[in-house]
């Protein structure tokens, strides 16, 4: 396996802790945008980012919601445990998960676990007017985080209903206060359509509907996918060798129409934030393995090392001509996938052309994937932003990519 030497020490900054943005800019669309193009680099607001797009472009977003997932409650002794549900367990889907209407089980990290022996946890919420009972029962440890049983004696209500009365927004860990109403909106993109998600995908914070109908009429072409985001993406790397880190798995939705479009546009993609590249490159090593006759669950699967683990010789065009003919056999629009694929310096670019993204903390695997994509510059990036007052990671600013050299 020809795994890059990475030590995570040589993407280290100094990040002031002022500088992390606890709360969004009053408009969305007037963030500050970093341009990045032939080495140069220009700042604008982010409301002038269409003039600065490649007209002939493909903008790939991801669409996917931000849950309420935390559930905050209070044992008779005062004690405070939250509750913050990762991933549905039973019923193993999304969809299904928030449609039921009764008992529901999912992977949830507790806080304050210590104070939670045994017994169940019970909290009252008021929907439409009626007041309701929320219990929470722990059943078993899953792997770091424990599977939990949420019931309610109402069953006219969906669990989505009950997590977005009695839920809260789960801002990032280093957003230092509680959520809060304007959260409901401002953590969410203008675009987002599928619940499943416990972070946002925040490239896409800053877009407004002006902005998107100004891209629309430069004839910028836009299409969408979802990935849901886990609580995995604020994962520290712990170890100094980035080859000992273990990635997180994220799982993702794409449409055959998607996927046609990307093929159409070879070249020329560019990729509303870190999720949108994660599913668009993963999408190429997933059409590899339909190409070697590996067709089975496991093909729609991309593992963390295995663009590393050989060169490839396979097109893109061959790849993405792999996928369409896979669902044409399959008799289906959608591709249901999963990735832990992790981007670090060494990795080749087979889909992107570029990238819209946010500013993202030091010795983290989302500054690998930058550094993979701009090469050494992105330390010029991030001195320059810090030089010039840019709010950094989930509510601070962006910057749009656009390094052809160092793609395909």
């Amino acid at each position: 396996m020809n795994i890059p030497v990475i030590k995570i020490e040589d993407y280290e900054y100094d990040l002031p802790p002022e500088r992390i943005a606890q709360y969004p800019v009053k408009e969305r669309d007037m963030s500050k945008l970093l341009i990045y193009k032939d080495n140069s680099i220009l700042v604008e607001p982010f409301r002038d980012i269409a003039g600065h797009i490649p007209a002939d472009s493909l903008l790939v977003f991801n669409n996917t919601r931000v849950i309420k997932a935390r559930f905050i409650f209070r044992k008779d002794s005062g004690a405070r445990i939250e509750v913050f549900c990762l991933e549905p367990l039973s019923p193993a889907d999304y969809e299904h998960a928030f449609s039921s209407r009764g008992p529901v089980e999912w992977k949830c990290i507790i806080g304050n676990l210590k104070k939670w022996k045994s017994g169940r946890l019970s909290m009252q919420f008021r929907h439409m007017g009626k007041d309701h009972l929320l219990t929470a029962e722990k059943k078993s440890p899953e792997g770091e985080a424990w599977r939990v049983r949420f019931s309610w004696e109402e069953n006219e209500l969906s669990f989505g209903d009950v997590a977005e009365t009695a839920g809260h927004i789960p801002l990032p860990p280093y957003v230092k206060r509680e959520d809060e109403k304007e959260d409901n909106i401002r953590y969410q993109t203008v675009y987002s359509k599928i619940d499943g998600s416990v972070a946002a995908p925040t490239a896409g914070l800053h877009f407004t509907e002006n902005v998107l109908e100004t891209i629309y009429k430069r004839g910028i072409g836009t299409t969408e996918l979802t990935l849901h985001i886990g609580a995995g993406t604020f994962k520290p790397v712990k170890t100094n060798d980035i080859s000992e880190h273990e990635m997180h798995c994220e799982h993702f939705v794409v449409s055959r129409q998607l996927i046609e479009e990307i093929k159409e546009y070879e070249g020329r993609v560019i990729a509303v934030g870190t999720t949108s590249v994660r599913t668009l490159e993963s999408l190429y090593w997933t059409g590899v393995k339909i190409l070697k006759e590996k067709s089975g669950p496991d093909a729609i699967h991309t593992a963390q090392w295995e663009p590393y683990r050989e060169n490839c010789s396979v097109t893109f065009n061959e790849s993405f001509s792999a996928l369409i003919t896979h669902m044409d056999e399959n008799k289906t629009d959608l591709l249901h996938g999963s990735t832990t694929l992790i981007i670090i310096p060494g990795y080749r670019f087979r889909v992107i052309r570029g990238m819209i993204t946010n500013f993202h903390q030091p010795r983290s695997t989302l500054l690998l994937l930058v550094a993979a994509y701009a090469g050494e510059n992105w330390k010029k990036i991030y001195e320059h932003a810090l030089e010039h007052n840019f709010r950094f990671l989930s509510f601070g600013d962006t910057s749009l990519l656009l390094a052809h050299n160092h793609v395909n």
